[in-house]
C-alpha cells in the first residue's frame, strides 16, 4: 500500500497552527521549531512561506483582523449603527484571540485585512460627513477603545473570596467576590455602556458640526 501523503505545507496552514498555537499558550510559544513540530515538517520548510517569527506574527495578526464583519459600512446603514455593530464585531473577534493583541496594537503596517478595516472606517465616516480629519480621529479611539476592552476582563481580576475585601480596608467593596463569577455579563454590559457614551458624545460632536454648516 502507498503510504497516505502529507498535506501540502501551505500559508495558510501554517497561519492556523501558529493562531491555535498563540491562543493556546501566547505569543512567546510561536517558533519556527515548534511551529514545524505541529506541522510535521522540517523547519527549513517554513522559510519558502515566511523569512522570520514577525512575519508569522504579523499573517496570524491579519488573519484576526480578516475575521472583523465590515458589511455595515455598505449596506446603507447609518454612521453610528454602522460604528457600533462594527465594533461588537471587531471586539468579538479580539475576545476570541486576546493573545494576539499587542500585534495588533502596533498598527495595520502593511497587513492588507487590517489596511482594509481601518479604510472602510475611515471611507464610511467621510461618506456620512465627517471632516477627513475627524473621521481620522473616530477611526483611532474605536481602535484604543475596543483593543483596551480585549486586553483583559475587569470583572476577572476580582478573585472569588470574601475575605480579600475586608470592610474596614474596602468598605465599598463588599460585592467584589461575586464579580468573577458574573464576569460575562459584567464585562459585556461595561462594553456596551461605553461604547454608548462614546457614540452619544460623537453624536452631539456630528449635530454641532452640522449646525454651524447651516449657520454659514
Amino acid at each position: 500500500m502507498a503510504r497516505p501523503r502529507k498535506p501540502l505545507l501551505s500559508t495558510d496552514r501554517i497561519v492556523a497552527a501558529a493562531r491555535t498555537l498563540v491562543d493556546a499558550e501566547g505569543l512567546a510559544a510561536v517558533s519556527t521549531r515548534r511551529l514545524a513540530a505541529e506541522l510535521g515538517v522540517s523547519g527549513p520548510s517554513l522559510y519558502n512561506h515566511f523569512r522570520t517569527k514577525d512575519q508569522i506574527l504579523e499573517a496570524v495578526a491579519d488573519s484576526v483582523s480578516a475575521q472583523v464583519d465590515l458589511s455595515m459600512f455598505a449596506d446603507g446603514r447609518d454612521w453610528r449603527t454602522a460604528l457600533h455593530d462594527w465594533a461588537l464585531s471587531y471586539r468579538t473577534a479580539l475576545r476570541d484571540h486576546p493573545n494576539i493583541v499587542p500585534v495588533l496594537a502596533r498598527g495595520p503596517g502593511r497587513r492588507p485585512a487590517a489596511l482594509r478595516l481601518a479604510d472602510a472606517v475611515y471611507g464610511a465616516m467621510v461618506e456620512a460627513g465627517w471632516p477627513p480629519a475627524q473621521a481620522t480621529s473616530i477611526g483611532a479611539l474605536m481602535r484604543y477603545f475596543v483593543m483596551g476592552s480585549a486586553l483583559g476582563s475587569f470583572a476577572g481580576g476580582f478573585v472569588d473570596d470574601e475575605t480579600a475585601y475586608d470592610p474596614a480596608d474596602y468598605p465599598h467593596l463588599g460585592q467584589a467576590h461575586r464579580l468573577a463569577e458574573r464576569q460575562e455579563r459584567v464585562d459585556e454590559r461595561a462594553f456596551e455602556t461605553g461604547l454608548t457614551a462614546l457614540l452619544d458624545g460623537l453624536e452631539r460632536q456630528y449635530e454641532l458640526l452640522h449646525e454651524d454648516d447651516e449657520d454659514r
